[in-house]
């Protein structure tokens, strides 16, 4: 094994690629690699004393260890950028490097082997795993479940308020508003400020199977409701319900919704009234 953590850190004292060569035994070829990988995978020193060869190994030189296994190695660079783009799933790329196998005749790695290798690849480069929903791909809505109320200041009359959630799951960036309604209009009005406050429309909506987006949905029949089919047409998306009682087809507004129940709607529980604090309550 090569003495990468020495060869990385003469490098980093200033030492020439010959000094390094000579000093280490191996070819200015091979410190040039290694310095040259390190580099690119933002591999800076110094490096901590728990790094070993072998981690260090692993991690600049990857395709090793898949090699001395006798299977076909993973290009794990380019699972990560193709991975970033739209509607390219660990799935398909592991369709493609089986394709790849059996052309050149090799040993391939099986599916959950491929995605545990990928996953280790992106934790020892401290890099983010490529999640499955790309940028302006899709948005989620729902309405909390909690209700709040605000008070009418000239009858003192309690009003409830509804919170319509609007969620990218890419960036989890949420967008909440109040509507004295849940009815058609401002379901529809909700969606506009949503856009405006993102600033574009997203390719895919998921929402939840109200009676403002749904009219049907069984396994056989989907029916959108025909406003809310028009609104999407207006904005060149594309309405997908999630299914009858799976909440987990859109956990990220579901998360969202949890988040702003306990941080914004249970917080204003209590309001001053000038006098002391006085809880106004939930519904």
């Amino acid at each position: 094994m090569l003495h990468y953590s020495r060869i990385l850190r003469l490098k980093e004292e200033g030492f020439s690629l010959r000094s390094i060569a000579s000093s280490t035994g191996n070819s200015r070829q091979k410190v040039t690699e290694v310095i040259e990988r390190a580099g690119r995978k933002g591999l800076k020193g110094p490096l901590d004393e728990d790094v070993t060869d072998k981690w260090l190994e692993e991690f600049l030189f990857p395709e090793k260890s898949l090699k001395a296994s006798g299977r076909q190695p993973i290009d794990f660079d380019h699972i990560h950028k193709e991975l970033a783009k739209p509607n390219v799933t660990l799935s398909l790329l592991h369709h493609e490097y089986e394709t790849e196998c059996r052309v050149n005749k090799k040993i391939l790695y099986s599916y959950r082997s491929f995605v545990r290798h990928y996953s280790s690849y992106a934790n020892k480069h401290k890099a983010t795993l490529r999640i499955r929903r790309k940028p302006g791909e899709v948005m989620e809505v729902d309405w909390a479940g909690s209700t709040a109320f605000i008070i009418d200041r000239d009858t003192g009359e309690k009003v409830k308020a509804y919170i319509f959630v609007a969620t990218l799951p890419c960036s989890q960036l949420s967008y909440a508003v109040t509507s004295l309604s849940m009815n058609l209009s401002a379901w529809i009005t909700a969606h506009n400020h949503a856009y405006s406050y993102f600033g574009g429309s997203t390719q895919i909506v998921i929402t939840d199977n109200l009676k403002a987006s749904v009219t049907k949905h069984t396994l056989r029949e989907l029916v959108l409701n025909p406003t809310y089919r028009e609104m999407a047409d207006h904005y060149g998306t594309v309405v997908m319900p999630a299914r009858v009682g799976a909440p987990k087809d859109k956990p990220s507004v579901e998360g969202s919704v949890g988040v702003i129940s306990t941080w914004i709607i249970a917080a204003l529980r209590i309001k001053w009234d000038g006098r002391g604090l006085c809880g106004t309550g939930l519904q």
